[in-house]
């Protein structure tokens, strides 16, 4: 099997993965995860130590399935994570262990579990409806749009995975999304968020 076919399959099997469980919209939450963790008797173990690059880690033994999460993982890049090691219970069980680190991050397998993992999140076709929705075209999208997807739909994909994708399908010019300050370009767009405004007069 072609790595084409391979990746088009992980993507296949992660629409399949959110219809049978009713994930719905591009809002996949961290409970959304545990409720799917749970049903395919999925053991969570959080590890407080800090790694310097290791994001999580599936293992298959004696003790059954388990995912070992990076604990101060923030949210999004968390629940990312999560639907990475899922992919690896529903398709490489056979392994003993799988890990997501940037030193194997080019492995078909692992470039598998990405796609898996954006797919659960943000399927391809609602993000070509939102963009089509918002009158965006081929290489037409910018920085500022990919701002206004993720404010506008909620999304807990990342920026960077957003604009990945966005590249991938042709929507932006290569390496026009790269080294963004997302958070800036967020701010500037939408203001500071209410949160933070909160921590300024608590602290002040």
């Amino acid at each position: 099997m072609s790595h084409f076919n391979y990746y088009d399959e992980m993507r296949a099997l992660a629409r399949q993965v959110r219809q049978e469980h009713g994930l719905a919209g591009p809002r996949v939450l961290r409970s959304d995860l545990r409720r799917l963790y749970r049903a395919y008797g999925i053991k969570i173990d959080l590890w407080p130590h800090k790694f310097k690059s290791l994001r999580g880690a599936y293992f298959d033994d004696d003790l059954g399935p388990t995912v070992m999460l990076a604990r101060q993982l923030p949210p999004e890049p968390l629940i990312f994570t999560m639907a990475h090691e899922l992919k690896h219970h529903l398709v490489d069980r056979g392994r003993v262990m799988a890990y997501c680190d940037v030193s194997n991050e080019g492995d078909p397998i692992e470039i598998g579990a990405e796609i898996f993992a954006a797919e659960l999140i943000f399927p391809t076709p609602d993000f070509f409806a939102c963009l089509k929705q918002m009158g965006i075209g081929p290489r037409q999208c910018t920085a500022e749009v990919v701002v206004r997807l993720k404010h506008e739909t909620q999304t807990t994909l990342s920026y960077t995975g957003l604009a990945k994708r966005a590249e991938f399908l042709g929507f932006a010019p290569a390496g026009s999304l790269v080294r963004i300050p997302w958070k800036k370009l967020e701010t500037q767009l939408y203001g500071e968020p209410f949160y933070k405004q909160m921590l300024r007069a608590r602290q002040a």
